[in-house]
């Protein structure tokens, strides 16, 4: 029988509250931190249903805010990494107030968890050039914030060609040895992401064939979405259309057919240290 290929499934787990749409919005919702928090239960049974591994890039105040969720998560075998602690764009924080949201975000996810945090993802892949240096003073092993897409005009991308897990040194001259970077899987050739947003503009069997074309390729597609997706948004005045578009019961069904599909969902983590040789790896 041939080994299927591996695959990640990443929740970037944060509340629709988290979201620049939201915070920008001239309207409101009673208690929007717990729009997209509160799917975790359905999202550990259907994980658990396709004997699913994920990792969850935690915004470490929503683990402050429900511990048992992440617990849960924690205890069901998925790997627990930082989104930060308040999700802010990175770049427009100061350097002591980002090295707070690295450090502080791990504190409190291994206070929470009683285990090791490892990885790190910045809120919408948006870093300045002493991302690595943070990091790795913070005391995580790999980062997987690199989103190697065509430029997107007001978002991200453009920036690099990497695909595989690299260590950080060879994207940035002078970053540290250990730190290994895990960029989010990109179309080959059209070169925007498989998730996010794009999942749900281009529909389910766009990310099914970038998977396999990824595949093919020995690369192993890092896919992610966020909980608020699988939600039932309310509507909030000044909220854009695009966000509310294929939310909800849609996503839950492409969430099921990618899970169902040809591949063995392992974490972030685990594709990390295949990767890394031995004496790469921290203790």
């Amino acid at each position: 029988m041939t080994e299927m290929p591996s695959a990640v499934l990443s929740i970037d787990f944060e509340s629709f509250a988290h979201t620049p749409a939201y915070r920008s919005a001239s309207g409101s919702i009673p208690n929007p931190e717990d729009v997209g928090p509160g799917t975790m239960d359905r999202l550990l049974s259907t994980l658990d249903s396709h004997d699913a591994d994920a990792t969850f890039f935690v915004v470490s105040e929503v683990a402050q805010r429900n511990p048992e969720r992440i617990v849960a998560a924690a205890e069901a075998g998925h790997e627990i990494a930082s989104h930060t602690h308040t999700h802010p764009l990175l770049t427009d924080c100061t350097p002591e107030q980002r090295r707070e949201e690295l450090v502080r975000s791990r504190e409190v996810l291994q206070s929470v968890t009683g285990a090791t945090v490892d990885g790190f993802r910045a809120p919408a892949f948006d870093f300045r050039d002493d991302h690595f240096q943070l990091l790795a003073d913070a005391g995580y092993s790999y980062d997987s914030s690199v989103a190697p897409c065509r430029s997107i005009p007001g978002w991200y991308g453009g920036e690099w060609d990497v695909h595989e897990p690299t260590p950080a040194s060879v994207l940035q001259k002078g970053a540290p040895e250990s730190l290994t970077e895990l960029p989010i899987a990109v179309m080959p050739g059209l070169g925007l992401p498989l998730t996010g947003t794009w999942i749900r503009f281009f529909g389910v069997r766009y990310t099914l064939l970038g998977m396999k074309l990824l595949a093919r390729r020995g690369i192993t597609p890092v896919l992610y979405v966020h909980p608020w997706e699988l939600a039932t948004l309310p509507t909030v005045e000044g909220v854009p259309k695009r966000v509310y578009v294929r939310t909800g019961a849609w996503m839950w069904r492409a969430i099921e057919r990618i899970l169902a599909s040809d591949f063995a969902f392992v974490t972030a983590g685990d594709v990390v240290e295949e990767a890394t040789p031995p004496a790469g790896r921290q203790r």
